[in-house]
């Protein structure tokens, strides 16, 4: 189970968002190493998503329609603003004083920026709660195999965004400084397109 959970996660991988960005980003302006602390947070909050949607979390939102809005909202500001802060960064000017460490590389920063990010789509435990729930009609799957069909889709997160962190590694030996900064406008462009997607959705 472990296995298919595994392929399953890696098939979800192929869909490229701003999260895969973010991590190649971090690795390509900051090395592999603080890019690995990005995939932790990452990693820690999807554990988190899977584990709700097995509780039932994810069938608990499914009941109240104008909180699924609500969360989309936040979430699609929570991109935004990342993304914001990472276009107005490029021409060296600060978005907000107190969100200053937006703009900063730094392991912790990285580490908290990667949460705050793959929070920000919290409707992610209905996907989780759809996916369990096909694979109980489905396999008959026991609340066991949802656990170890969990990890392995966790697994293949950690693996992919490691590999990532690779190329954007790699990558930096290659990139002149004024390229990583129009990476960096970039990826906040993808950012603001994200949540600006989100809202639309809503409506």
């Amino acid at each position: 189970m472990i296995w298919k959970g595994f392929r399953f996660g890696l098939l979800l991988q192929i869909a490229v968002g701003p999260i895969c960005l973010f991590i190649f980003q971090t690795a390509a302006g900051s090395g592999f190493w603080v890019a690995i602390i990005g995939v932790l947070g990452v990693t820690i909050v999807d554990v988190f998503y899977i584990l709700g949607s097995i509780f039932g979390i994810g069938a608990i939102l499914g009941e109240y329609k104008k909180a699924k809005g609500i969360i989309h909202y936040i979430g699609a500001a929570v991109l935004i603003v990342f993304g914001l802060s990472n276009v107005i960064g490029f021409w060296g000017v600060s978005l907000i004083p107190s969100l200053d460490f937006l703009s900063e590389q730094s392991t912790q920063s990285v580490f908290w920026k990667t949460i705050v990010l793959t929070l920000s789509n919290p409707l992610t435990i209905l996907f989780w709660a759809g996916v369990f729930s096909t694979k109980i009609g489905q396999e008959n799957m026991k609340q066991n195999d949802m656990y170890t069909f969990g990890l392995g889709a966790v697994l293949s997160t950690f693996l992919f965004l490691t590999i990532i962190s690779v190329l954007g590694s790699l990558l930096t030996i290659f990139l002149a400084p004024i390229v990583l900064k129009l990476l960096n406008l970039l990826v906040g462009l993808v950012l603001i397109a994200f949540g600006i997607k989100i809202v639309f959705k809503v409506k």
